[in-house]
């Protein structure tokens, strides 16, 4: 007798919910019931009165820093459970590598927003955004940005084909923001991100509240948001369209960000022939999108356009290819396609390709010997990969309306670059778009036209084919989003997706107000001197305006040709006397480097001490020249501080930013620039 399955629950309000079966959730391999949705109702003004009074200040003590080593800790304790989500995420229908794309994709950007939080974030919760605007003649009235937390929940509705990275792309930069997340995944495979939540849960490193779970339907959970909320959505074009018009999201200004599938494309370029290394790139990459994930990727490829010329040989060439493609239980040895994720998936994408095939030819498909193997799956979902040919793009509709979410996509010839431009176009917007060419200048045209279109190119050749992750997959580091159908919104882009989940203000102030509230010293403002040199301190010690003002040093025709000995530059502008006079300066010149090892040499402090090393310099400029016979004085002060906690492979520290000005002896600004310090920290 088989056992019952579980039910799935809930977590709201740092508790799970739900003990009576209400919808039956089926392995899409063998069609067994693997799981079901609870029949419980959730109390969606608990679950948000909990997420603002409770975890939104929990998260608020903490600052970018902190939430940024909890994001890492958390991945890592996620790698270490990964074998468990595997076992559940088989019932998905996908293979190893499919599910490798879903789990330790998602684990991989919890990392990577955890670097970049620690990386590019303060440890505060104020970002000065800048640049600071000067808002008068004298220097006392200036202007900048800010990002700062919402002080609101984020909503994150998501779509069914990676139940478990779509959950962590959205969640870690909402996190990072300090925002608690109220995650509603899409129910046919919820119970991955059931799984993942509950390890989430159980590895207690995040404040209670800050990750809550709705299993089945979100209810009245739109109407009862307030205007510092935020929704995400992933999923099809159409359920976008509906949720965006949410009346309340309306009335209040909620902010809505939307990634819906779109009909992507690649573009084979004319300067491609049969038997260029990119010809083969070309075929490999639409043959691994139509079948990766069994084609369920919002990014696969389903419009390929090819020259005319090549175009029987680019059919032959995927046909070859797909007819090689093992399709069954992936835990058949060989098997390399699995199954569609549900029965009502495989329904879909059936009802799509009979829409899609009226007018066009099918290349390869169910008729080509299509067999899954394994036991019990004819009661799976399994759907053929399936190959179609346009030969009019421009006269066919359907091609750039219709998308068959599966292993489905439709070759198109064209004659001219323009008329693949403008085919690839007709989809009104989608997330990604790949050229496949040998040529720079070709790239070129085709990006810049395409660029208004597409969320993200990929420009594939055979130098970057040597590391390039491929068509189909969005990285941390860029956005991921499009225009028009695509959904119109932006996801990852490192930094740029943890600013969604803040808020931009502009502040107006005295140099000193701004150095209170951006937590970074403003030229102008107070300054604090001391008889300890700001290089005695530990970082514990040092406090943002901390300043000192050097002695001073004339700068001789001996420091000049020294330093064109030790560094090999002889520009004429320091040793000609004569070219020099034409210039505008009339006269030769210290190198600004000199001027910058002479700088260093007037505030470095040079006896063992806090500081650990000097790592970095930012902002460089040289704003006036230096003559023979000149003195210089510089200003080192303390512009920021990041305390990026204790780390058990480093003594604890700290990144000291200092504002540095070199000054000559009329008080001019003849070098201007920012280094950075580690900074040993007191200890215990």
């Amino acid at each position: 007798m088989s056992a019952t399955p579980p039910v799935l629950q809930s977590l709201i309000a740092n508790r799970w919910i739900g003990t009576q079966a209400a919808r039956s959730l089926h392995s899409a391999v063998n069609g067994r019931s693997v799981a079901a949705t609870h029949a419980e109702a959730i109390d969606f003004g608990e679950s948000l009165q909990f997420a603002r009074q409770t975890a939104l200040p929990a998260l608020l003590r903490l600052d970018f820093q902190q939430r940024a080593a909890i994001l890492k800790a958390l991945a890592a304790y996620l790698m270490e459970h990964k074998e468990s989500l595997y076992a559940i995420s088989a019932h998905t229908g996908g293979t190893r590598s499919d599910n490798w794309i879903d789990i330790e994709g998602g684990i991989g950007t919890l990392f990577a927003y955890a670097s970049i939080g620690r990386r590019e974030l303060p440890s505060s919760n104020t970002v000065h955004e800048g640049p600071v605007q000067a808002l008068g003649k004298e220097g006392q009235f200036l202007g900048t940005h800010i990002l700062v937390p919402r002080r609101g929940v984020a909503v994150h509705i998501n779509a069914f084909n990676f139940p478990m990275w779509g959950m962590l792309e959205k969640f870690a930069p909402s996190f990072l923001a300090g925002m608690p997340c109220i995650v509603k995944p899409a129910t046919a495979t919820s119970f991955v991100a059931e799984a993942a939540a509950r390890l989430i849960h159980q590895s207690g490193l995040l404040p209670a509240g800050a990750l809550q779970l709705v299993i089945g339907s979100s209810g009245d959970l739109l109407d009862r948001l307030e205007e510092t909320d935020v929704v995400t959505f992933t999923g099809s074009a159409d359920t976008a369209a509906m949720l965006r018009v949410n009346a309340n999201l309306i009335r209040r200004s909620v902010p809505f960000n939307g990634e819906a599938d779109s009909l992507n494309c690649a573009i084979l370029a004319p300067d491609v022939l049969p038997g260029d290394p990119e010809f083969e790139l070309f075929i490999k990459e639409v043959a691994r999108e139509m079948t990766a994930k069994a084609g369920q990727k919002c990014t696969a490829i389903r419009r390929a356009f090819v020259p005319s010329r090549h175009i029987d040989a680019v059919a032959a060439a995927l046909r070859e290819r797909l007819a090689k493609i093992k399709v069954g239980d992936p835990a058949v040895d060989g098997v390399r396609m699995g199954a569609l994720a549900s029965k009502e998936q495989q329904a879909d994408v059936a009802e799509r390709l009979a829409c899609l095939s009226a007018g066009n030819e099918v290349i390869f498909g169910a008729a080509d010997g299509f067999a899954p193997l394994g036991e019990g799956v004819a009661d799976g979902a399994f759907f053929a990969p399936t190959l179609l040919l346009c030969r009019d793009g421009f006269a066919n509709e359907q091609v750039h309306n219709v998308e068959a979410f599966g292993p489905v996509s439709t070759l198109m010839p064209y004659d001219e670059l323009d008329e693949a431009l403008a085919l690839a176009a007709k989809g009104r917007g989608s997330l990604v778009g790949s050229v496949i060419t040998k040529t720079p200048a070709i790239a070129a045209q085709a990006v810049y036209h395409a660029a208004a279109f597409h969320g993200r190119i990929l420009v594939l050749d055979r130098e970057a084919a040597k590391e390039s992750t491929g068509h189909g997959s969005p990285l941390p580091q860029l956005k991921h989003g499009g225009p028009g159908r695509a959904g119109g919104g932006e996801e990852l882009g490192g930094s740029r997706a943890i600013k969604h989940y803040l808020q931009r203000c502009a502040v107006q102030g005295s140099p000193t107000m701004l150095a209170a509230i951006t937590g970074e010293y403003q030229r102008g403002g107070r300054v604090q001197e001391d008889v300890v040199h700001p290089f005695r301190k530990h970082f514990e010690e040092i406090q943002v305006g901390d300043s000192l003002l050097t002695h001073r040093r004339t700068v001789s025709e001996a420091d000049i040709v020294n330093f064109g000995g030790v560094s090999g530059d002889y520009f004429y502008m320091h040793f000609d006397a004569i070219a020099a006079k034409d210039t505008q300066f009339g006269q030769r010149i210290a190198h600004g480097y000199f001027v910058l090892s002479a700088a260093a040499g007037l505030f470095v402090s040079p006896a063992p001490g806090p500081v650990l090393a000097n790592y970095g310099l930012d902002t460089l400029r040289f704003i006036n020249p230096v003559a023979i016979g000149d003195t210089i004085q510089a200003r080192l002060t303390c512009k920021r501080k990041t305390d990026r906690g204790n780390r058990p492979d480093q003594p604890p520290q700290g990144v000291v930013a200092w504002d540095v000005q070199v000054l000559n002896q009329r008080a001019e600004l003849v070098a201007s620039y920012d280094i950075l310090t580690l900074v040993a920290k007191k200890g215990e």
